[in-house]
């Protein structure tokens, strides 16, 4: 067929799909045939309509003009919607954030060469965090004439392929009647109930237009692979039960396993007189006003987090890969004498030694590990255990020195030359006023993220969003683009730092294009203030991580054309108008807020725990072998 023709084929199948309400529902009643003549990049956006993957943010060059033809075609029918962004990394981070906010599955367009590249970059983030996006790359052709612009220069066959593969799992589609296999790997990944990940389709530039006469739509894949129910092991939990009932200082370390389980860790820690400490991904599954909360621990926690770690017996691991930061690299359970650890993954239930492993759906196995306790007639204390009350008051004395660094929220900074807001002042009081407006709140990487996850004081999941899998810098900012792609609007509120800002801005583009809900609070200290700080805490000395460059960022906002701009002044006051007023305008905002950064310990929250870097390895090191855990 020539090019008219399909293009003609094409509008009649979109279509079609467009007024029966989907492609299952189009062949039922017969306004689709089940076999098709089609080419396999109309396949492949086919495939995830069934998949319900209707948003594609995309970056289009010579090695997607095959696929963003289909799309054309598919929006002009009202069946997808496109996105068209100025960088691959911000539409992963876009993507990113959409599924873990929303739920909703979103696909990232790219060409060939560089731009797949920079989406792969930006991938970490979900394949760290276990979200499921989808990729779509443009690839070297099979005809193997020569080397594709913009490939790696080797004469080697699927080099991409490889790079991906390490990233995440990966498919090559060379084969054009293999579109129905690769989709139900991707389907597979991208919706793995317990953890997802990003799914990279590598499409050949000569096989996405490839003909697909008389393809079968029922090869499609649907559905969703089924979640796992409590771990079975009856004698495991018997195990669990009489190491639980010997314990007397037990700590309940929560993961973003965790994330459906809010209510049976309540009951659990009540039940077996512990205490929990978070991971930053997943402040709010206790509460934060429950007095068995310590709030986060790790290399950079709190007082009453570290101390639990510390000094606790047994460790209940739920939910968590215990990532270096968030459990001080090993050694921060130096008194653990045994782990119990619920995970759907075998190798994270197994990752510390003296362990008892339940693999399973935390909220389930945390259901059958409680009837296993009241089967040997554990109960809740009638009274605060010596456990407690010591936990209690390292809480109290935590909440206590948050407080003091909140009353003094103004220091004299020598760069800025005045007085100045401190960070931890700030992030209180706009995350105070992002839970009186129920926005969703996104933290950048560095200082911000660290202090964020320190301040925030959420009651329920689903409030922060801070990205310490990657940690990847422009993630904030980048994920406000979510607010315009969701079904269901939200305000977002995304607090980055001048260094993170920068390595993505094209939020003031693609925000104002699309229609971005949210605000940037920009907190401006001229500098990596977390590595800064990590370099005088390891060396006395900082080295290449500020600069001299004063930036106007409100003017340079004010720049882009619908974006509302201001500056933030200079005290909680003016902090408190210039949020108020960003909300009012709606649309995107930017407010920029110079930031303490210094010497003064009432200028951050401090950190807690150990981590094996710099010249802190041999002692953390040499810790963690004596732990042996």
């Amino acid at each position: 067929m020539n090019p008219n023709e399909i293009a003609e084929q094409r509008a009649l199948h979109a279509k079609a799909v467009a007024e029966a309400g989907g492609v299952g529902n189009a062949i039922e009643q017969g306004v689709l045939p089940q076999y098709i003549d089609t080419t396999v990049a109309e396949a492949v956006i086919l495939g995830l309509l069934r998949q319900n993957v209707r948003k594609f943010i995309v970056v289009l060059g010579h090695g997607s003009t095959e696929i963003g033809e289909v799309l054309r075609i598919y929006e002009e029918n009202g069946l997808v919607k496109s996105y068209a962004v100025r960088n691959e990394v911000a539409a992963s981070h876009a993507a990113t954030a959409l599924r873990w906010v929303t739920g909703e599955k979103a696909a990232v367009v790219t060409s060939i060469g560089p731009g797949a590249m920079h989406a792969l970059a930006g991938s970490l983030a979900p394949a760290s965090d276990g979200l499921g996006v989808w990729y779509l790359f443009g690839d070297e052709t099979m005809e193997d004439e020569g080397p594709n612009m913009q490939q790696i220069p080797k004469y080697e066959q699927h080099s991409f392929l490889k790079l991906c593969s390490a990233m995440g799992d990966a498919y090559t589609l060379q084969t054009p009647e293999a579109v129905g296999a690769a989709l139900r790997r991707g389907l597979c990944r991208v919706d793995d109930p317990h953890f997802a990940g990003p799914f990279y389709l590598l499409l050949p530039l000569n096989t996405q237009p490839a003909e697909l006469p008389g393809f079968n739509i029922d090869e499609l894949p649907v559905g969703a692979p089924p979640a796992l129910g409590a771990a079975s092991d009856d004698s495991a939990y018997k195990k669990a039960a009489d190491a639980i009932e010997k314990a007397k200082r037990i700590v309940v370390k929560v993961g973003a396993g965790a994330s459906g389980a809010s209510t049976q860790l309540a009951q659990f820690v009540d039940l077996v007189d512990g205490v929990v400490v978070m991971s930053p991904r997943l402040t709010g599954a206790l509460p934060y006003a429950n007095p068995r909360n310590m709030t986060v621990g790790g290399s950079k926690g709190s007082i009453c987090g570290n101390f639990a770690m510390e000094e606790a017996d047994l460790l209940v691991a739920v939910g968590t890969r215990a990532v270096c930061q968030s459990d001080s690299s090993r050694t921060g359970y130096p008194k653990v004498e045994r782990v119990i650890n619920i995970n759907t993954d075998a190798k994270a239930a197994l990752h510390y030694n003296r362990t008892i492993a339940l693999v399973g759906d935390a909220a389930a196995t945390l259901d059958k590990l409680m009837a296993a306790l009241r089967d040997k007639s554990v109960a809740p204390p009638s009274e605060p255990s010596a456990w407690m009350r010591q936990c209690s008051e390292k809480r109290k004395e935590w909440d206590a020195f948050k407080k003091e660094r909140y009353d003094n929220p103004i220091l004299r900074d020598e760069m800025w030359g005045c007085d100045v807001l401190t960070q931890p002042a700030v992030i209180k009081i706009a995350t105070d006023w992002a839970g009186q407006i129920g926005a969703k709140t996104f933290f950048d990487a560095g200082d911000v993220q660290a202090n964020g996850f320190q301040v925030v004081e959420d009651e329920r999941v689903g409030r922060t969003f801070n990205e310490t899998g990657a940690s990847y810098m422009g993630f904030a900012a980048s994920s406000l683009l979510a607010t315009a792609l969701a079904d269901e609007k939200f305000y977002g509120l995304a607090i980055t730092g001048d260094g993170s800002f920068m390595m993505n801005p094209q939020i003031l583009i693609d925000g104002v294009q699309h229609g971005a809900f949210g605000c940037i609070l920009l907190l401006d200290n001229r500098r990596m203030a977390a590595i800064s700080s990590l370099q005088n805490a390891q060396y006395g000395k900082e080295y290449a991580t500020n600069d001299g460059v004063q930036v106007d960022y409100s003017a340079m906002a004010r720049a882009f054309r619908g974006v509302f701009s201001i500056h933030a002044g200079f005290s909680p006051e003016t902090l408190q108008s210039a949020l108020d007023k960003a909300y009012k305008r709606q649309g995107l905002s930017l407010i920029h807020v110079p930031v303490y950064y210094g010497a003064d310990p009432l200028g951050g929250l401090g950190a807690y725990g150990r981590w094996n870097v710099g010249n802190w390895v041999r002692d953390t090191q040499k810790l963690r072998h004596k732990i042996g855990l």
